[in-house]
């Protein structure tokens, strides 16, 4: 299954450093860790939410490869419009989630307020 992430720069560092392996664990405040379905989801996500509330005004989408019989075992969960699809998983699974990676982790897209319109 192909699925995508919108991340911000600290997030980014930390799958860097993971050799673009993994994800790295949640915050505690953050029980779940949800890719997107569609990259246009991912985009909505990177391109307002990171833009908009990182520190450093910047969002990256990135799209990776995980195991179809593994992601079975999630739920996808519909948040809003019909794109806006996710899988959640609980953060105790996310080092399991990681180990059915397939390949590396790409970046597909980069975001700053730089490149948004006035107003």
């Amino acid at each position: 299954m192909i699925l995508y992430r919108p991340v911000g720069t600290k997030e980014l560092k930390l799958i860097e450093e993971s050799g673009y392996c993994k994800f790295p664990p949640r915050l505690p405040e953050q029980p779940i860790f949800y890719p997107v379905l569609t990259e246009q989801y991912a985009v909505e996500i990177a391109s307002g939410w990171n833009v908009k509330y990182n520190d450093d005004h910047k969002g990256y989408v990135t799209k990776f490869e995980v195991d179809d019989a593994y992601c079975r075992k999630f739920e996808v969960h519909q948040v809003g419009g019909r794109h806006h699809k996710e899988l959640w998983i609980p953060k105790e699974k996310l080092e399991e989630f990681n180990a059915h990676i397939i390949g590396k982790i790409c970046i597909v897209g980069e975001f700053s307020d730089n490149e948004l319109p006035a107003g």
